[in-house]
């Protein structure tokens, strides 16, 4: 856990001095939670890169048989991101109340309850793993590679979930930094088996799947011995506490509806641009890699959101959590205009790295466009969903998320009638991100979402 002070009243002096000492005091905790968490967020995707990267060189079938596997594996584990998102909020609201005994065995339970929904997709996926392929409509030649790189990889998924967990404790313990050291020692550990699998031992793509499910256990065990050894300080049991495993679950359902909903909003536009024709659906990957990337710097700042936010409702200071959400939102401003500023300057350097065709270039420079010119409005769409994160407010976040996709869906399914091509799928998003905003700011600004104490009542 980092040292951070606890939210105090203002220093002495004017009240401009103390506006300024005070918004010094959230740009540091800020920056010194959310840097690590964007570390840790891109070396997250850097584990498919890498297992690409190797299993490439065995032959077309084999890549495309790990991409089958690796967006199912993705799907199926994505989802169940609100065990970090929940475990952080409920760990930072204890903390910041003082009992940290308290905070480590809500985290505890987390862990559990990973452990838990972990081993009931192993069950799932193993037997399931030919027909989820055949889902996927693989070709004859990259089944076998996706079926056996699915059955393998999935015993790796509780070590995922429980990562997810843990992440989640150690980010409400004020600590991002843990989980940078850790994803970038996975990823390290992951290369190097992967190589010596695939190619020293000979196992080829089931040693490429063998070298991730050992990476990410080992990761796993990292994150359990730091858990432990708190849980062991602070007086915290470590064996299963059902009712702490139900609270945790309670807390994580509305996370889940939101989440599915983002990936039914995802889903679809990538639908949509699918049946605009070749040129389209290449220029929307590229776009979506991009818009991927910035929500990773996004995102953390939402990361550092959820923990601060969690700590001050947790020592009951709704003055210091108003004001850290006020400079939080500047933040993601700022943010944002400085990454869509970056993605105009860039476009020239952008569309020849990923494709020379020319008929691709013209769809995909204007859909960019769009994609810069809403970053701003997406860097506060993505701090106030971070803000009510930290204050537990999931229920609120899973009927906004469900609005929006109401007002998404059919505004997306219409660009096929009314023409604009895949830049009208972005301005659908677009849409999609403003939707969010209103829905994000009235919660933001009514104060409802100011509820203090130990545990959201």
């Amino acid at each position: 856990m980092q040292d951070v002070p606890a939210p105090t009243a203002a220093d002495q002096g004017t009240p401009g001095e103390q506006r300024r000492r005070t918004r010094r005091r959230h740009d540091r905790e800020i920056v010194a939670l959310a840097v690590p968490a964007f570390g840790a967020l891109v070396a997250e995707p850097l584990f498919v890169l890498a297992d690409s990267a190797i299993v490439g060189h065995l032959g077309t079938p084999h890549l495309a048989g790990l991409g089958v596997a690796a967006a199912l594996l993705t799907t199926a584990v994505s989802v169940f991101v609100f065990l970090a998102y929940a475990t952080t909020a409920a760990v930072a609201r204890r903390v910041g109340a003082g009992d940290l005994r308290s905070a480590i065995q809500q985290g505890v339970d987390g862990i559990w309850l990973a452990a838990l929904l972990g081993a009931v997709l192993v069950a799932v996926t193993v037997p399931t793993a030919p027909g989820l392929v055949g889902l996927f409509g693989a070709s004859d030649t990259a089944a076998p590679y996706a079926v056996t790189y699915l059955r393998i990889s999935a015993f790796g998924i509780p070590a995922m979930l429980i990562v997810f967990a843990a992440t989640g404790v150690l980010r409400g313990l004020q600590d991002t930094r843990t989980p940078l050291y850790v994803a970038i020692g996975g990823f390290t550990a992951n290369a190097v088996l992967n190589v010596a699998l695939v190619y020293g031992a000979g196992l080829g793509i089931a040693g490429s799947a063998w070298g991730t499910v050992l990476a990410q256990w080992g990761m796993a065990a990292v994150y359990l011995v730091v858990v432990v050894r708190g849980a062991r300080k602070h007086g915290a049991a470590l064996r299963p506490q059902p009712a702490g495993i139900r609270a945790s679950a309670r807390a994580g359902v509305p996370l889940l509806i939101r989440t599915l909903s983002l990936r039914a909003i995802g889903l679809i536009a990538t639908a949509v641009a699918a049946g605009l024709g070749d040129e389209s659906v290449a220029a929307h990957q590229v776009v979506l890699s991009i818009w991927s990337l910035l929500a990773f710097a996004l995102d953390a700042i939402a990361i550092a959101g959820q923990a601060i936010i969690g700590r001050y409702l947790g020592a009951g200071d709704v003055d210091g959590a108003r004001e850290a959400c006020r400079r939080m939102v500047q933040w993601g401003v700022a943010t944002g205009a400085v990454l869509g500023a970056l993605v105009v300057a860039a476009r020239p350097l952008i569309l020849p790295l990923f494709t020379d065709d020319a008929g691709v270039h013209d769809v995909l420079l204007p859909a960019l466009l769009v994609v810069a010119v809403t970053q701003p409005l997406a860097g506060v769409v993505f701090v106030l969903d971070g803000v009510l994160m930290g204050a537990g407010d999931g229920p609120y976040l899973a009927w906004a998320m469900l609005l929006t996709l109401a007002v998404f869906a059919p505004v997306a399914l219409a660009v096929p009638t009314l023409g604009g091509g895949l830049t009208a799928v972005w301005w659908s998003m677009g849409l999609m991100m403003l939707t969010r905003l209103v829905t994000l700011w009235l919660r933001a600004r009514s104060g409802r979402w100011l509820v203090t104490g130990a545990v959201r009542a």
